[in-house]
């Protein structure tokens, strides 16, 4: 699946404070990036932006950012994300707002079902950013997960695999949720 691709993005000739990043290659991410984007409408300008190309000066060129994170094997980071955590880790966040989805099987691997969006949550806040879009855990069915903060998910955790037909009103109320807090 091809991204669009609102502004060039090489030279950091950017229109908007918006970015989603994700994958361009992880097909089901990628698909729920293009959701989610669908979902903004087309008056909220939002920029896709490849997770596995990102350097820290584009990064820190928004202030708004949406991240597609999914759990890989036993709650590991994609390495994609894994690589650039080095870098993340010796930013500012400060004054940027983050919110987080991710894709995980709460069926395969319910002892650390969306690890991913729990980790890449506490790297974020710990550099300062400002963490939106929490999410219930009603309607899930797993043993534990470190994207569960006081009873609720800290980001928008997807389960394609035994749940899609949830997924489009996951999204709709959470995009719903995130959006004026980007304004």
């Amino acid at each position: 699946m091809q991204p669009r691709k609102y502004w060039l993005i090489n030279n950091l000739t950017i229109m908007s404070k918006t970015g989603i990043f994700y994958s361009f290659n992880s097909k089901k991410t990628a698909k729920v990036a293009e959701k989610i984007i669908d979902e903004f409408g087309t008056d909220f300008k939002i920029v896709p932006v490849n997770a596995e190309e990102l350097t820290e000066e584009l990064f820190l060129s928004f202030n708004h950012l949406v991240l597609g994170v999914p759990t890989w094997f036993d709650g590991e980071l994609p390495n994609y994300w894994d690589e650039f955590v080095p870098a993340l880790e010796d930013l500012d966040l400060k004054g940027k707002t983050i919110a987080i989805y991710g894709l995980g099987n709460q069926v395969e691997y319910p002892e650390n079902f969306g690890d991913a969006v729990g980790i890449m949550a506490n790297i974020v806040q710990a550099r300062g950013a400002k963490l939106i879009g929490y999410t219930s855990t009603n309607g899930y069915n797993y043993e534990s997960s470190k994207a569960e903060v006081e009873g609720k998910f800290c980001g928008l955790l997807l389960d394609q695999e035994t749940q899609p037909r949830l997924s489009k009103e996951r999204i709709s109320n959470w995009v719903g949720g995130i959006k004026a807090q980007f304004s």
